[in-house]
């Protein structure tokens, strides 16, 4: 791509092309999907609305590869053919409207309880994730469930691209399973899949094997990245930009940039910065890739993202809070009518606790 892009310059990824800039990132909507993970009418509406209001990628929010890999109780599903005819009406739904739309597929890891998936959560070690000691120690998954869980990574991706999506995002931030084996902090095993950074990265490449083998061509595999661990002694900028480089010799061809293993050792901005914390942790990947690089991380005002692209910080923006705010977001910003966007107010509401409603924008 020539020139400097803009909210509103197509970009294309595995020959999919993108009519815009702007992403919906994945937002688990918790308690919306049915007693087996099936999708819901408000599931299909709620990304339908913002397909309609000019978002040029959807990422749907993360669905379990397994029922053992559920965050919550009531999560999206994709361990099971019976999951397919209803994520393929969403599908449609967003492409009747003019996008493309990727799911998310992931797998909890020790990010959840027993009382979600009705057993003891699995982890890399018996380490429980910071600020869930209480929860007990997960049981350390074997190898042959390690191996289990990248044929199920796999099989997930092909249901994905027979409900019709243009890729899937594999889930490998925020503490979940990948970003567990990632972290020192999680990851204390002592074979080939514990130590050294090699070792910490084997699984989440052998998911990405996995998937990009068991896909057609076209289909567009991403990967969220969580770039830094929030805790002392965690992951770090360095090792990610290498681990980035490998995912993309793997066959990666989208990175979105966003935290690991969760905490409160947040990195510090520049002095009068106008971006977040995650926000910086784009450039550093994006300067050892090749690849599209999204950024996210409480992008809320259009002049901001405007900025990420303009300044070559990313390749695209993700707008979470303020699509749910606001479902025309992306209609209004690419059109310059920022000021009759409803303004995300970044509060202690909907979408924080991510159970009830945004305050501002209602589904």
């Amino acid at each position: 791509m020539i020139g400097v892009p803009h909210l509103d310059t197509p970009i294309s990824i595995r020959g999919v092309e993108i009519r815009n800039r702007i992403v919906m990132p994945p937002m688990v909507r918790f308690g919306w999907a049915g007693p087996l993970g099936e999708v819901t009418d408000r599931h299909v509406e709620h990304y339908a609305r913002r397909a309609r209001g000019g978002v040029g990628l959807i990422i749907v929010e993360a669905a379990a590869v397994a029922p053992n890999g559920k965050l919550a109780a009531a999560q999206l599903g994709v361990w099971d053919d019976m999951h397919i005819p209803g994520l393929r009406r969403i599908t449609h739904a967003c492409h009747r409207a003019g996008a493309k739309i990727l799911l998310q597929v992931g797998h909890a890891g020790g990010n959840t309880t027993f009382d979600n998936i009705g057993e003891t959560p699995v982890a890399p070690a018996g380490v429980p994730l910071p600020g869930k000691e209480a929860l007990g120690a997960p049981r350390p998954l074997t190898q042959a469930e390690i191996r289990g869980i990248v044929r199920q990574f796999g099989l997930a991706a092909a249901r994905a691209e027979a409900a019709g999506f243009d890729g899937v995002e594999i889930h490998g931030a925020h503490g979940y399973l990948l970003s567990q084996f990632l972290s020192p902090v999680t990851n204390r095993r002592t074979d080939e899949y514990g130590g050294p950074l090699e070792n910490r990265a084997r699984f989440l490449l052998e998911v990405v094997r996995e998937v990009r083998a068991r896909v057609g061509p076209g289909f567009i595999v991403g990967y969220r990245l969580g770039a830094r661990d929030l805790v002392p002694g965690g992951l770090g900028i360095e090792e990610s930009q290498r681990v980035a480089v490998s995912l993309e010799a793997e066959g990666v061809d989208l990175i979105h940039v966003s935290h690991g293993v969760p905490g409160e050792a947040l990195p510090s901005v520049p002095p009068g910065s106008p971006y977040s914390y995650l926000v910086h942790l784009a450039p550093p990947i994006k300067a050892v890739v090749r690849v599209p690089v999204i950024a996210v991380g409480r992008i809320v005002d259009p002049g901001i993202a405007r900025s990420i692209l303009e300044n070559g910080m990313a390749d695209m923006v993700a707008i979470g809070r303020a699509l749910l705010a606001d479902p025309e977001w992306a209609n209004k910003a690419i059109a310059g009518r920022d000021r009759e966007i409803a303004r995300c107010r970044q509060c202690e509401g909907g979408c924080r606790r991510a159970r009830d409603e945004c305050p501002v924008g209602r589904d």
